[in-house]
């Protein structure tokens, strides 16, 4: 069992301002959508709370959150790195889903060994923010660029492997 982590950020590293994403790409949606669809997805309880949808289709949903206060919510509420570590061994899946915040992807980057990044090449004004990550550990195994006609701007498709 893997974790790997999917976030799409923008060129000053910012991920969300106000429990929101920055921006609405649809392609970025329907990326988001194909690479987790059949996976656990783990998230903070900000990030559970702003979802649209819930629990999100086709995934098994897992909140991280030291609170247990969240039931009934469709979804698996756990209060640790070691619990979500142990539950997602459980479930016999390969590749395990971190889809946000910021605190929950600054704890699981140490243990990630994919990163699928979205990114938009353009600043925003942003409140969270992607932890830096040692280009060194990792290499850009794919990077697909796109162009937004709708937002005006550039953004890439890229995959990150950790380098043993």
């Amino acid at each position: 069992m893997t974790f790997s982590i999917i976030v799409a950020i923008a060129n000053n590293r910012g991920i969300g301002k106000n429990n929101q994403l920055l921006f609405h790409l649809p392609e970025d949606l329907k990326y988001f959508k194909r690479i987790t669809s059949g996976h656990p997805v783990i998230m903070g309880k900000n990030t559970w709370d702003s979802l649209p949808i819930k629990p999100l289709p086709g995934r098994t949903n897992i909140v991280l959150n030291r609170e247990m206060n969240l039931l009934p919510c469709q979804c698996e509420v756990l209060a640790s790195v070691d619990e979500v570590k142990q539950y997602c061994e459980t479930l016999g899946n390969e590749e395990c889903f971190i889809i946000g915040g910021g605190e929950v992807y600054k704890t699981f980057l140490p243990l990630a060994d994919k990163l699928y990044i979205t990114r938009v090449e353009k600043e925003f004004e942003a409140d969270t923010f992607f932890p830096e990550f040692n280009n060194d550990q990792w290499k850009l195994t794919s990077s697909e660029e796109n162009f937004s006609e709708k937002e005006g701007f550039k953004y890439f498709f890229e995959l990150w492997k950790r380098q043993s």
